[in-house]
């Protein structure tokens, strides 16, 4: 449910100012395969690139872009290195959440200060297109944020990384497909959820805006919590899970038993378009999980007008759900990769600021019977 209150609540000093989601940082077991599927079937341009060709021994580093959203592809090198270690065990999953911040040195203090685990003390990274200060702090598993302090930089990505043909331009481009990360939701263990939402509570200054719990969010078998936090400019919003007992496993179940741990389990891609954008992955052979016609038949009653015809949703599969805000659109990929962990969601939102609570039932149905066809329900 949504609290009113903590949408509408005034936010005292900023500690913790946040410009945005810098960039995901995926390790993946081939990193130019990986970068190849997201460039042909999601319309992303590789932009920035780190590896051998570069000095790099260790790894290779595919820096992609779209809109405002850049994913790093990220493979080892090397057996023996952490970056392998952590494939081996997740499998292809989200290493870095990297949050901008005009301070990154402020930053690192707040959030040590404040009871966050430092991984990597601020300090400065620099070639001849500037510097870029940066620091990192664990987050839930092996899930880690980087904050990215780049005013004073003019390179492609970060230091260190050398251009690709065809770069991204500082705007986005009319024919972008995706253009921001709406949020992103992380999986965590039975029991955990209260303790990284106080967290963000805590170490970020974040608000709790919305909460999901009961009937809303569970079906005849599987049920799980979800409760999101956001930073004062709306900019960033991370929804938490945890599982829930529940007749059968549930998706979060499923999510921590294959990635083994907590971790991402998916991004929000932002797009002005859905039908459009939608019709157009489908073309690409992006596979999206399966609604039945049936949830359509009381769409109009539920949400109301909508701009976009009711046909086109049903023939796309797209779901829709309605605040006291506005409307959203949102639709799901089937897992990216042979685990049942990481996923995308195109999202369209037309003043609504919620999650599709409306939608979760058919949702997690439409989940259940993946997860049922993969013999883990």
């Amino acid at each position: 449910m949504t609290d009113p209150a903590a949408l509408a609540a005034p936010r005292t000093r900023d500690f913790m100012p946040l410009t945005g989601i810098d960039h995901v940082e995926l390790y993946v077991g081939n990193a130019a395969q990986a970068a190849f599927f997201l460039t042909r079937a999601f319309g992303f341009r590789e932009i920035a690139y780190a590896g051998l060709e570069t000095g790099v021994r260790d790894r290779a580093s595919h820096v992609l872009a779209q809109g405002r959203i850049r994913l790093v592809l990220t493979g080892a090198l090397d057996s023996a290195s952490t970056i392998a270690a952590h494939q081996h065990r997740h499998g292809d999953g989200v290493k870095a959440i990297a949050l901008g911040v005009p301070d990154a040195d402020a930053a690192w203090q707040e959030a040590t200060d404040r009871g966050a685990h430092g991984l990597a003390e601020p300090h400065t990274i620099a070639d001849d297109h500037g510097e870029v200060r940066v620091a990192t702090i664990a987050a839930y598993g092996d899930t880690v944020h980087t904050f990215v302090q780049r005013d004073g930089y003019a390179g492609p990505f970060l230091p260190g990384y050398a251009p690709r043909e065809g770069a991204a331009p500082e705007e986005p481009a009319a024919d972008d497909m995706l253009l921001t990360i709406d949020h992103i939701v992380g999986n965590v263990d039975l029991g955990q959820m209260d303790e990284w939402v106080g967290f963000y509570e805590r170490v970020f200054g974040m608000t709790e805006i919305l909460r999901f719990a009961g009937e809303a969010i569970s079906t005849e078998y599987s049920a799980l919590m979800s409760k999101v936090v956001s930073d004062g400019s709306g900019r960033v919003k991370f929804p938490i899970n945890e599982p829930a007992e529940g007749r059968r496993r549930s998706q979060v179940d499923e999510y921590l038993e294959f990635y083994e741990g907590a971790g991402a389990q998916h991004l929000a891609l932002a797009t002005r378009d859905i039908v459009g954008t939608v019709a157009e992955l489908r073309r690409r052979g992006v596979a999206f999980l399966a609604i039945p016609d049936s949830y359509y038949d009381d769409v109009p009653a539920r949400v109301g007008e909508i701009d976009e015809s009711l046909q086109d949703l049903r023939r796309q599969g797209i779901l829709v759900d309605r605040d006291d805000e506005g409307y959203m659109l949102q639709i799901f990929t089937k897992p990216l990769g042979d685990r049942p962990t990481l996923f995308l969601e195109i999202i369209e939102r037309h003043g609504a600021r919620g999650f599709g609570e409306g939608n979760f039932k058919a949702l997690f149905e439409a989940i259940e019977r993946e997860q049922d066809k993969r013999g883990n329900l």
